[in-house]
């Protein structure tokens, strides 16, 4: 009964993605965070923004784990007593639950730097269309830097792992949709790749919470030196509060809180991975006579 009390406080955290996590105090990268809000400073003016999200984190690490089994994290620090308390809220994953990112190789290599962002966006916009990792956690790994951030007003956290774990733990996987609308590169914030997509389903919360659709704006901080995702910023078109309230009343919706965002219409042709010879000319070791020869193959 306890644990139903508190669910009006862990809906306050249905805005940001997340999952059972431990505190690990870690430095941060302290010159990479200041890189990253001025980079987005433009979408904060220009878009709603939840002052209230934040990851929910739950079951503690069980003592002895480690991260690679999925139980363990490097959530670094909680910056509000109400996220602090949630943690205790959250079913612990079974010992003998199979793991459902296990096919993920999270020390793959990395991809060479693509030189071209627009190519960039359109290999990502591949993946998480097929994918849908912001949801599934179905993350490719290649794509991410191995100190990869994620930030929000409440939870600072490292790791594309971490992440990936995080949001298969919270979102429902039977129910929960992240439908891709585009991915493109930013013509105003620099190294900066946008992704809009439309959110539907439910969470682990309780008995399960519904969510109203509605669109999320991804935007992927790119490393300029290595053209590896560096941070995540997440963004929404509706305040938290209406998140909130449809979620507990959703009786609302269409007349107190907006209504659910329409459903995302099927593309004609859906987007494939460009071949690897376009993804980075700095290897290309072909000679012209090779090149010439492509063009009748």
């Amino acid at each position: 009964m306890t644990r139903f009390l508190w669910l009006p406080v862990g809906l306050t955290l249905l805005c940001r993605f997340g999952s059972a996590f431990e505190v690990h105090r870690k430095p941060m990268k302290s010159t990479l965070i200041r890189t990253t809000t001025t980079t987005t400073t433009t979408h904060r003016n220009t878009r709603q923004r939840m002052s209230s999200a934040t990851w929910p984190l739950a079951a503690e690490k069980e003592e002895g784990s480690s991260s690679s089994s999925g139980s363990g994290s490097n959530v670094e620090e909680y910056k509000n007593a109400p996220t602090k308390i949630l943690s205790n809220f959250f079913t612990k994953e079974d010992a003998k639950t199979e793991d459902p990112l296990m096919d993920i190789d999270f020390n793959a290599p990395k991809i060479t730097k693509v030189s071209n962002l627009d190519t960039l966006a359109q290999m990502l916009d591949a993946e998480l269309y097929n994918k849908e990792w912001f949801v599934t956690g179905n993350v490719n790994p290649i794509y991410f830097l191995d100190d990869f951030e994620f930030q929000d007003p409440d939870v600072k956290l490292t790791g594309i792992e971490d992440y990936a774990r995080g949001v298969n733990k919270l979102f429902n996987q039977q129910t929960t949709r992240a439908e891709i609308i585009s991915t493109i590169a930013s013509t105003t914030v620099p190294n900066t790749i946008t992704i809009t997509w439309r959110l539907s389903g439910s969470v682990n919360i309780g008995p399960g919470l519904t969510i109203k659709p509605y669109i999320c704006y991804t935007d992927f901080t790119i490393d300029e030196e290595s053209g590896l995702i560096a941070f995540q910023e997440d963004r929404f078109d509706i305040p938290g509060w209406d998140i909130l309230l449809s979620a507990l009343f959703p009786f609302v919706i269409g007349k107190i809180t907006a209504p659910a965002a329409p459903p995302v219409p099927p593309r004609p042709t859906p987007p494939v991975l460009p071949s690897p010879k376009t993804t980075s000319n700095n290897n290309d070791t072909s000679s012209p006579l090779d090149k010439f020869m492509q063009l009748f193959n």
